[in-house]
């Protein structure tokens, strides 16, 4: 199994944790201490050596920040945790904070005094970031000062760094060489007058030079750091263990290989150059090592991040066919439970195993792209609930269960959310799951002109849900990449994105509702951004979606009345789709039987 289902956190620790951090504060002449959960790659997913946000508070979510005061501290998350925050830190040792309500500057400005000094280590943030915190902290008359990681000194334990293996990303699923990017990307950098830029996102040079990696799960990019120049030449900065002679053959001789530990005199001889440093990903100890070298900076933007979100004509095809397969492995599944679920004998760890069962089947399956959620019942309130032997739930009949997984095949990463009944539907779940189906109908049918953003979609998904007083704490959806991060930037669907949504992006359409202590509902697909076109009748020029998920979407949860006809329509269409393209992957004529059966036009 790829997944484990161990207790990753220890809340009962948490307190005992925060004295001795509070005491290494004190030895180093600090008032604070700031703990946030990404590594000095600024990735969502972090290797266990990274893991210090967890190991200090017990929390296991994917984003967030701890505080550590030497009388207060806090564990700052967004609305995807408020249930799991609480369930895994100690409330009597740390405040929880919403972000959405109240910013973590917010908290720090109210609780700092003045004349107190608050350290980070510059390797954990990145410019933006630190900036709002270092504004909060000098208006409350304190001040930040650099160190290097407290966790670290007093964590005993602590696991070696990763040393995942790195391989060739081949061309044909890459769609171009990693030649043609670098000078692509070199001869923008000449046009802006720069003369280097410094990149520390994995998926960024893994994406540029058509390599992947093994350093955290989930996500196949390794841990390394480059340098582009304008001539499109590069330096990558990756321990040499992880390279074996074909990977050193593909870089070939533009590309000079050395160990992390040469940035920094890499950086030291940019002395009087114009650098790029992304402002927002790039940890600051860069930006000050920089400047004390004496070059300039020019805070931006990755110059990867773009091109990679921009899908070209290969990878969209090999996301189109891993899809597919996946769409197999999903319709197998799908069936499985639902003969099997109402006999009342499966747990949600029995859930988890089965789905991951059956995309091995597939027998290219590569890693998940997340550990799956799989929550049944009140457990599916949880956004992003993992279940574990402590927590795992016996799925009654008659509980929905909300499953949302994804996997990593080479020529690309899935992604997919449904909701599923088990028996009696729970009252007031079928309202709710079909207002959550027509916000999720409606972005599939969007149109919308160019230079548009997340943010101007994003109600699309929640006006039905809003009408009916009913709403999500989440975005609505994040890009994905090509056999790289399951989320992936710079655009989202998110009230927040301003990022303009352009051809050949994918990204997730994911409403969802809650109802603590009884059920959730999500319903996802993945969606390709597909080139302007006029619509029948129209006038101007429309951007629009192509669905890559092909999954049937459970009808015994739909209210059909609360339909409009076009939205009706688009799930008709869309399950003859499944049914077509998905079908004759099915060796088993019961499986075909069954899936032909759940894609039926709605009654």
């Amino acid at each position: 199994m790829f997944q484990n289902f161990e207790t990753q956190g220890d809340r009962a620790a948490g307190p005992a944790r925060l004295k001795a951090l509070r005491a290494e504060m004190a030895r180093v002449g600090a008032d604070g201490f700031l703990i946030p959960r990404g590594d000095a790659h600024m990735g969502e997913t972090v290797a266990p050596r990274d893991q210090r946000l967890l190991w200090l508070t017990g929390f296991t979510g994917s984003a967030g920040l701890a505080i550590a005061l030497a009388d207060r501290a806090a564990i700052c998350v967004d609305g995807r945790y408020t249930l799991q925050v609480r369930d895994q830190v100690d409330g009597d040792a740390f405040d929880y904070v919403q972000i959405e309500t109240q910013r973590p500057e917010a908290w720090l400005k109210a609780a700092l005094r003045p004349g107190r000094k608050l350290a980070y280590d510059p390797w954990l943030h990145g410019h933006d970031g630190l900036e709002a915190l270092r504004k909060a902290a000098e208006e409350a008359g304190a001040e930040l000062i650099a160190t290097d990681n407290l966790i670290d000194r007093i964590w005993d334990d602590q696991p070696a760094p990763p040393m995942g293996q790195v391989i060739v990303q081949p061309e044909d699923l890459a769609g171009e060489s990693s030649a043609a990017k670098r000078a692509r990307l070199g001869r923008e950098l000449e046009e802006a007058g720069l003369d280097a830029a410094v990149i520390t996102l994995p998926d960024s040079i893994a994406w540029l030079l058509n390599i992947r990696g093994a350093d955290v799960t989930r996500m196949p990019a390794p841990h390394a750091f480059a340098l582009l120049r304008p001539s499109g030449e590069a330096q990558l900065f990756v321990a040499a263990a992880k390279l074996t002679d074909e990977v050193r053959a593909h870089l070939g001789n533009q590309v000079e290989i050395a160990e992390p530990e040469a940035l920094g005199p890499a950086l030291d001889a940019l002395k009087g150059a114009q650098v790029l440093v992304d402002r927002a990903s790039a940890p600051v100890w860069v930006s000050q090592r920089l400047e004390a070298a004496g070059a300039t900076l020019e805070r931006g933007q990755d110059p990867c991040v773009l091109p990679k979100a921009r899908k070209n004509a290969a990878e969209l095809d090999g996301a189109r066919e891993a899809h597919r397969r996946d769409g197999a492995a999903l319709a197998r599944f799908l069936r499985w439970l639902e003969l099997t679920a109402p006999e009342g004998d499966l747990t949600e760890i029995d859930v988890v195993q089965a789905l991951e069962g059956f995309r091995r089947e597939t027998g290219v399956l590569r890693d998940i792209s997340f550990d799956t959620i799989c929550g049944a019942g009140p457990d599916g309130a949880i956004v992003h609930y993992r279940v574990t032997e402590a927590t795992d739930r016996r799925i009654a009949p008659g509980d929905l269960v909300l499953v949302d997984s994804g996997a990593q095949y080479q020529d690309g990463t899935t992604d997919v959310t449904r909701t599923l009944a088990t028996g009696p539907i729970p009252e007031g779940a079928a309202r709710a799951f079909t207002l959550v189906l027509r916000g999720m109908i409606d972005i599939s049918r969007a149109r919308w002109p160019n230079g548009l953003a997340g943010r101007d979609l994003d109600a699309m998904a929640r006006a039905a849900l809003w009408r009916a007083g009913l709403d999500y704490d989440h975005g609505t959806g994040h890009g994905v990449g090509a056999y790289l991060g399951v989320h992936e930037g710079p655009a989202a669907l998110s009230k927040r994105s301003t990022v303009p949504i352009e051809t050949g992006m994918i990204l997730s359409n994911e409403p969802g509702y809650y109802r603590e202590g009884a059920f959730g509902i999500r319903i996802e697909n993945l969606l390709i951004v597909t080139p302007p076109s006029v619509p029948d009748g129209g006038e101007r020029e429309m951007l629009g979606f192509e669905t890559l998920t092909l999954a049937p979407i459970d009808r015994r949860l739909i209210e059909t009345e609360l339909l409009e006809p076009a939205q009706r329509a688009w799930l008709d269409a869309y399950h003859a789709r499944v049914a077509a393209e998905i079908a004759p992957l099915l060796s088993d004529p019961a499986e075909r039987a069954w899936l032909i059966s759940a894609c039926a036009p709605l009654g």
